[in-house]
């Protein structure tokens, strides 16, 4: 086990904690072997009759560790990502209930190892009033991974575009309504929902479909998702294809004298300052992840991708701008939307 992850059994109940606070519990590559070895033990296992994974007060998990692949062989970024995402494909499939507790920051990887928790095995994904979630990768040069472009692809009309592109930030009401989170329940009630699940899955009466009874006996009817009015005017703006065609419409909107300029205007600042050529990648991915057929299909595009990006001098020039000098002063090579040729965005997916 990693000296950052610890696991436990309670009752029926098998608690994975991340402990990387200083960190905000990014993982490393020790985390992601770890963690993907303690499910799988947990999956034969009949006395474990349903996981939870929680983080601290901060926060579940911040993403992969990139200030390691800063430093790092592009062949060690590539080797990390393809454990990383063999996990989430595990956990994509995983046997038994699967309950993320989605408290405090939950992006990038953090999402990875949550948001896919499925339906069919009695998984609940839980949210608190302090969650936010992210893929904010085209902020450092990368493209949304960990099999993500497939969930902002299926949000609610453009909603998922718009967050992608934008690397935008959403809260728990909004991981909701995004299709990322199931059930809301106070922060100050998590160790008392772990406690009773432990209680639950020790019973000789459990059942699978017990874990979404015990989270609803805590859950709180979420506030209104600031996000759904975005869909007034996003859904227009970024339909399509094309990134030029949506920078354009965004600055179209935002000279406007209509209810949504300002917003529009908050948008085009946003895809303006991150990297031009992340955004056209990852709306390419977001157009090709939901004909792929399954999350492990779209966590092998991820990996060509992860592969392509790493190469490219904007990977480590975001990386540097935003956590090691934090000067926040991208340099980006192309320096604009306009100018990213559509022959390196196809070569960057691969044979």
């Amino acid at each position: 086990m990693s000296e950052h992850l610890r696991s436990e059994v309670r009752g029926g109940l098998g608690i994975i904690t991340l402990d990387r606070p200083k960190a905000l519990n990014s993982l490393d590559h020790g985390m992601v072997l770890a963690f993907e070895r303690q499910l799988r033990e947990w999956a034969e296992a009949p006395e474990v009759r349903a996981v939870v994974v929680r983080g601290g007060p901060r926060g579940l998990c911040a993403g992969g560790d990139v200030r390691s692949l800063y430093t790092g062989a592009d062949d060690d970024a590539v080797r990390f990502w393809a454990d990383e995402y063999r996990l989430n494909a595990l956990i994509g499939a995983y046997p038994k209930p699967y309950i993320p507790l989605m408290d405090g920051i939950t992006m990038g990887g953090g999402l990875g190892i949550s948001a896919h928790a499925p339906k069919a095995s009695g998984s609940v994904r839980v949210v608190t009033e302090r969650t936010v979630v992210a893929m904010p990768e085209t902020r450092i040069g990368f493209t949304p991974d960990v099999g993500m472009s497939l969930l902002l692809a299926n949000a609610p009309g453009e909603l998922g575009t718009h967050l992608c592109l934008t690397s935008g930030q959403a809260g728990g009401a909004d991981a909701i309504h995004l299709g990322w989170a199931d059930a809301m329940v106070p922060a100050e009630q998590l160790d008392a929902l772990v406690d009773a699940l432990a209680e639950a899955t020790a019973a000789d009466s459990w059942m699978a479909a017990g874990a979404d009874d015990v989270v609803a006996s805590f859950a709180v009817e979420p506030p209104p998702a600031p996000l759904a009015e975005v869909r007034a005017w996003a859904d227009d703006a970024y339909a399509g294809d094309s990134a030029t065609a949506i920078a354009a419409r965004l600055e179209e909107l935002a000279a406007s004298s209509g209810p949504h300029a300002d917003a529009a205007a908050a948008a085009l600042k946003e895809l303006r300052s991150v990297c031009p050529f992340s955004v056209a990648v990852a709306l390419a991915a977001l157009r090709r992840s939901p004909k792929l057929g399954s999350l492990e299909a779209v966590l092998e595009q991820d990996l060509a991708l992860g592969t392509a990006m790493v190469a490219r001098p904007d990977f480590r020039e975001g990386i540097r701008a935003l956590l090691i000098d934090k000067d926040g002063a991208p340099a980006w090579n192309p320096a604009r939307i306009e100018d990213v040729d559509p022959a390196e965005v196809s070569a960057a997916f691969g044979p």
